[in-house]
């Protein structure tokens, strides 16, 4: 049986947690290494999607070839955030995620109910589950003691160019990842009451 996570978790990941996005470096001096992320994916891959589809593709941005390549494609004010991030993962979606579902959703034949769909029929399905795997590489990275900041504001098509040229992977937002640097963060800002927000029906 689940128990409730102790408040040291929860502050972790809900409660202290912040998105790091001041400019123009939130982030601590500290490498990201290859196996860490590589767990954070592990966490991440385990979140519930609609037929098991993942269509979640993730670029992760590290060097400094690959980031002068991102930056003229990010708006203004993301670029120097970014360009200090250890690293940026550009969260992508596969518009042909389809292809892969006789193994990953083996017990019917659930590619028929999208291979004959154009990109446009597809995107909801696409945006909702890469959506809600790129919140669970946000836990999932916290988890594992990192700090994130999700943000939109760069040339999507321009990425999709760029990083992936030929493939059916189209970019859906991007997260800076690092050790973030506490002093540079504002007051949090204020969130909607259940009452607010919530219906019980």
């Amino acid at each position: 049986m689940n128990t409730p996570l102790d408040s040291a978790a929860l502050d972790q990941l809900f409660l202290e947690a912040r998105t790091f996005s001041a400019n123009p470096d939130p982030w601590q001096p500290r490498t990201v290494p290859e196996d860490l992320l590589r767990q954070v994916w592990d966490l991440a891959r385990m979140g519930p999607t609609a037929s098991n589809c993942l269509p979640a593709r993730i670029a992760f941005v590290r060097s400094g070839e690959a980031k002068a390549r991102l930056a003229p494609l990010l708006d203004e004010g993301n670029r120097p955030k970014t360009l200090a991030a250890p690293v940026t993962a550009i969260l992508a979606m596969d518009m042909k995620f389809y292809e892969l579902l006789p193994r990953l959703f083996p017990h019917v034949d659930a590619r028929a109910w999208f291979a004959d769909k154009t990109e446009a029929e597809l995107l909801p399905v696409t945006l909702r589950n890469s959506s809600l795997q790129g919140a669970y590489l946000i836990l999932a990275a916290r988890a594992l003691g990192l700090d994130c900041a999700p943000m939109s504001g760069f040339d999507s098509k321009g990425i999709d160019a760029e990083f992936f040229p030929g493939t059916s992977w189209r970019s859906n937002f991007l997260i800076n990842i690092g050790y973030g640097r506490r002093e540079t963060l504002r007051p949090r800002g204020p969130r909607l009451a259940f009452d607010e927000a919530c219906q019980l029906l």
